[in-house]
């Protein structure tokens, strides 16, 4: 049976790697069944749609990537929009700093989902701190690490071989062998599938 976030990526069309690995694997349902859920799933969409309709599809999809709510965004995107340059890369590069994001970007969980459950559950440190807060924002210099006592627990166990399949941004470092991840430099050359002018103007009205 599909589940609730299967439906999600067949409705949008696009594969947001909600469920960890079996999100973009042959098993996913936006690659068994590539049609939007429902009885008239399969019948074309005779409208285009409206700008409106395709900036809430893109914050749509921004939310669900990064595992944000709706107050969550506008706040980073009122930060954002203070900075000089390009507002939309700067709102990439602090979704990118995100704790949460930080945590499954170095392979220490297999999904964000998985990255806030195990901050909120204590088992990630930030320089050597128990931090529970997944929207803290990291800088260059920081360590985030997997508690010691969390390191036997079963989602940790064969960490230090996991991650030697994750391909790592290069602002970040990783030691599978430590359970940690250095962060070198503020999040760059960030590759994503958003249409980010649109949600910018979406959130500049």
């Amino acid at each position: 049976m599909m589940g609730p976030k299967g439906k999600i990526e067949r409705r949008l069309g696009e594969v947001l790697n909600l469920k960890a690995d079996r999100s973009a694997g042959p098993k996913s349902p936006i690659n068994r069944r590539p049609t939007k859920p429902g009885q008239h799933g399969n019948k074309r969409s005779r409208k285009a749609p409206s700008d409106f309709g395709k900036q809430l599809r893109e914050t749509s999809k921004f939310k669900l990537t990064y595992g944000i709510n709706d107050l969550t965004l506008r706040r980073l995107f009122a930060a954002a929009s203070k900075s000089k340059g390009d507002v939309g890369a700067k709102l990439m590069q602090l979704f990118e700093s995100r704790l949460q994001n930080v945590v499954y970007r170095s392979g220490l969980t297999p999904s964000r989902l998985a990255s806030r459950a195990a901050i909120i559950n204590g088992h990630i440190k930030v320089n050597g701190r128990r931090t529970v807060s997944p929207g803290y924002l990291v800088k260059k210099g920081d360590v985030v690490s997997v508690r010691e006592e969390s390191r036997s627990k079963g989602q940790f166990k064969n960490l230090a071989e996991d991650v030697k399949r994750i391909e790592v941004p290069s602002w970040i470092s990783v030691d599978g062998a430590k359970m940690e991840a250095k962060i070198l430099a503020a999040p760059e050359n960030i590759e994503h599938r958003f249409e980010i002018n649109l949600l910018v103007e979406s959130f500049s009205k």
